[in-house]
């Protein structure tokens, strides 16, 4: 206590300067427009300078888990574009016949999505102007995610698989039984596969995928595993309890899937329809 005392005596000057010149910043920066105006942008640009800063040390301790994301993702796309082509081939651009590419990936980031409702949705910063239309399909990087409905010049919209008005033409991927899964409105981690016969070999644990029944999704696209399964007497079909690979709950980029053949599918289905 008495070097504090002997500090303060011998630096009573200089510390009455300092609380004076404070003082006197004070009511300048308070009663003056001009002043004001440039403090406050430079505290705005130290903040955000922090900000940032603090930013890019979370970014870096979360680089492994966005590199491991973003191998898996590459993975994927390579084993995709193996199996759309018909064949192997480097993953050159001068190599690969684009004339024979059916699907076309577009990267997109969700804006807006729920996954808490009985119907919901999901936003994306991509549309018209970008080759969005309706009826494409939408995966994440570890699977299915839903479908454009609506779309307008920079954005597009429309039901994710959590949405009890949306169903996904699914299979097994080990015997290649399909059926259609559908999302009972209560978990947003678990969906329903449905018309499973019940001769239907199955074990917990396989992945269901899509069928390729349709011209939203190809064929091969992860959606979950099963969980559980159940078989009521006297019933033909299996309930079928599958959990989904896509978190909903942390979802920031996906992909939308545009299929260059859907208006010559469709065209067909509708002709057959019609005979």
């Amino acid at each position: 206590m008495r070097s504090l005392f002997r500090f303060l005596s011998q630096n009573y000057f200089f510390l009455l300067f300092l609380v004076l010149e404070s003082i006197s910043l004070v009511l300048i920066v308070n009663y003056n427009n001009f002043q004001k105006v440039q403090f406050l942008n430079s505290s705005n640009r130290v903040t955000a300078s922090i900000y940032e800063s603090f930013n890019s040390v979370y970014s870096f301790f979360n680089l492994k888990q966005t590199n491991a994301e973003l191998a898996a993702e590459n993975a994927r796309l390579r084993n995709q574009l193996q199996t759309f082509i018909g064949e192997m081939v480097p993953l050159q651009a001068d190599s690969i016949p684009t004339d024979s590419v059916q699907y076309e990936f577009i990267p997109a980031r969700v804006i807006n999505s729920s996954f808490n409702k009985q119907y919901n949705y999901i936003t994306l910063n991509k549309g018209r102007k970008d080759g969005v239309e309706p009826d494409m399909g939408i995966i994440g990087p570890t699977g299915v995610v839903g479908i454009i409905t609506q779309v307008s010049d920079h954005y597009a919209t429309g039901p994710t698989i959590l949405n009890k008005r949306w169903r996904v033409s699914a299979k097994i991927k080990s015997s290649n039984y399909f059926g259609s899964l559908a999302w009972d409105g209560l978990n947003y981690q678990k969906a329903s596969l449905n018309e499973i016969p019940f001769h239907v070999e199955m074990t917990i644990g396989d992945t269901i995928v899509t069928s390729g029944y349709s011209s939203v999704f190809p064929e091969g696209i992860p959606i979950g595993q099963i969980d559980d399964f159940t078989y009521q007497s006297g019933d033909n079909f299996y309930d079928i309890s599958v959990t989904l690979t896509t978190n909903f709950a942390n979802l920031s980029h996906v992909e939308v899937i545009k299929n260059k053949h859907r208006n010559e599918l469709n065209n067909m289905q509708q002709q057959y329809r019609n005979e």
